[in-house]
């Protein structure tokens, strides 16, 4: 009989050919049972073919959009298709340090909450060190997530079904950080490794280059969660200000 998926992991690529393989084998060198759900989204480059090379159907499986469709709806296909007990998601620049899987599959168990995220190392886009790790919380709350967002992207671990009832939205926002607002306001709080077990490559482009763009989108998520103006304002002054502790 075919092995339990414990674990569907998420990755969207988008002319993500120079990283994505050492995405992919951080994947498969974790200790749970998983599948690799890639979903390329209309790459100029090779990133198809080399995933393709990976691509056996069972452990690792390929979707190609028919259009670009951007990260979040690429990444709701991972999670309609998914066949695990949880979901992770994982960029295709960034990559995990062994054992991540299977510390978070116990730290989720252990507390019964829905949602684990861990620390990360900051990366140069050819993957040496920048010398920078960000911690987080052992406990995060809808509270402290309206502050900052605390929770990086590629180093969760969420239950299916919690994905399943709200999905992502809105790439011109933080998708991902609408997504956990809402978990987390329905659910509770989640849970934090306190480890960098995901290295965070700060590739040129991405939204977390571009500050200014990064707060446009940040106090748009305010708005979307139905906060007015004024209560916004004062969730979006306390972003900056745990933003310059953060990177500085």
């Amino acid at each position: 009989m075919q092995e339990k998926v414990l674990v569907s992991v998420i990755m969207p690529a988008y002319n993500a050919e120079r990283y994505i393989v050492h995405a992919i084998e951080s994947v498969l060198s974790q200790d749970v049972s998983l599948e690799l759900l890639i979903i390329d989204d209309c790459s100029k480059d090779r990133t198809a073919e080399v995933a393709e090379n990976y691509a056996d159907g069972k452990k690792v499986k390929l979707f190609r959009n028919q259009q670009n469709q951007g990260v979040a709806e690429s990444r709701n296909t991972g999670i309609r298709q998914a066949l695990g007990k949880y979901v992770a998601f994982l960029d295709a620049d960034d990559w995990w340090q062994a054992g991540k899987l299977s510390a978070q599959c116990r730290k989720i168990e252990e507390t019964g909450q829905v949602l684990c995220c861990t620390g990360r190392e900051l990366m140069n886009a050819d993957g040496t060190s920048q010398g920078k790790v960000i911690g987080v919380p052992q406990e995060i709350t809808y509270s402290m997530l309206l502050r900052t967002n605390s929770i990086p992207c590629s180093s969760v671990l969420m239950r299916t079904e919690a994905a399943r009832e709200f999905y992502m939205c809105h790439d011109e926002l933080h998708e991902d950080y609408i997504l956990w607002l809402r978990v987390l306001q329905k659910y509770g709080p989640a849970c934090g490794i306190n480890a960098p077990m995901l290295k965070s490559r700060m590739s040129e482009g991405g939204k977390s280059r571009n500050k200014l763009k990064s707060a446009r989108m940040q106090f748009g998520v305010y708005r979307y969660m139905g906060f007015g103006i004024l209560r916004s304002c004062y969730y979006f002054i306390q972003y900056a200000l745990h933003g310059i502790r953060k990177y500085h």
